[in-house]
C-alpha cells in the first residue's frame, strides 16, 4: 500500500512540474484568462470558447471575439435555413424570420442548414458555427440561454462543412437536428439564430486573427399552439 501511495504521489508531482514548466494556455479568447489559485496546484484550467455568447461571458454576439471579414455575404448564395425534420419543409416566412410551432409537452425536431452554393466564385466555408439564444437572457444567472420554459437539446454547434441533405446537392453545407419542447409554463418567444461561416484557425489569445468569418443573424419565433 505504501509503495502505491508513493508511486501515485510521484506521478502527480511530475504532472504538476511539467505543466508549470511549459505553462500552456488553452484558450483563444483573452477575456477568459484567470489567475491560477493556490489550490490549482499549477494545473491550467481548460476554457471552452464556442458558447462565449451569453454563457461564459455577457457578449451579445460572436463579433465580440471574432472579426466579420469573410467573403460570404447576405445574398442568395449564402444558405441559412431551418427545416422541419420530418417534412424537410423550410420554416422560413415571407419576412425572412423563421416560425416553429408546437404544442405544450410535444417535441419538435428541426434541421439547421448552413452553407453556400457551389456554382459561384466564393469558396466554401470550412467550418460553420451557430447558436440559438434569447437575447433577454444575456447577463442573467441562468446557464440556459434559450427561451425560458422551453427545453432544447442542441442549441449550438461548431461543425465542419460536408454534410449531405436532399435538396442541397448544389451546396456545401452543415446540417444538424435540434429538438425543442415547450414546458407547462412556456410562452411564445422570439429568439436569435447567430451564425458564422469561417475559414482558417484563430490565433491563440487573439480570436480576431488567423480566422476569416462572416456573421449573420436571423429571428426565430417560437409559438405554443
Amino acid at each position: 500500500m505504501k509503495s502505491k501511495i508513493i508511486a501515485l504521489s510521484v506521478i502527480i508531482l511530475s504532472i504538476v512540474s511539467v505543466n508549470t514548466l511549459i505553462k500552456q494556455e488553452t484558450f483563444y479568447h483573452p477575456e477568459f484568462r484567470e489567475t491560477q489559485r493556490p489550490t490549482s496546484f499549477g494545473i491550467s484550467t481548460a476554457y471552452a470558447y464556442p458558447p462565449a455568447v451569453g454563457i461564459l461571458t455577457d457578449s451579445p454576439n460572436c463579433l465580440s471575439c471574432h472579426a466579420n471579414n469573410g467573403p460570404w455575404k447576405d445574398d442568395p448564395n449564402t444558405i441559412i435555413d431551418i427545416l422541419d425534420k420530418d417534412t424537410k419543409k423550410s420554416l422560413k416566412q415571407a419576412d425572412g424570420t423563421f416560425l416553429i410551432e408546437t404544442k405544450k409537452g410535444e417535441q419538435k425536431t428541426v434541421l439547421t442548414v448552413i452553407g453556400n452554393r457551389k456554382n459561384n466564385s466564393i469558396p466554401a466555408s470550412y467550418r460553420n458555427a451557430w447558436l440559438y439564444i434569447d437575447p433577454n437572457t444575456i447577463g442573467k444567472s441562468s446557464l440556459s440561454k434559450f427561451a425560458p420554459n422551453w427545453d432544447v437539446n442542441l442549441p449550438m454547434s461548431c461543425r465542419l462543412v460536408g454534410d449531405n441533405l436532399k435538396g442541397y446537392e448544389d451546396a456545401n453545407i452543415t446540417s444538424l437536428p435540434m429538438t425543442i419542447q415547450p414546458l407547462e409554463n412556456a410562452k411564445d418567444a422570439e429568439i436569435s439564430l447567430q451564425v458564422m461561416l469561417t475559414q482558417g484557425e484563430a490565433v491563440k489569445n487573439n480570436a480576431k486573427e488567423g480566422m476569416t468569418g462572416s456573421y449573420f443573424e436571423r429571428k426565430v419565433k417560437l409559438i405554443v399552439k
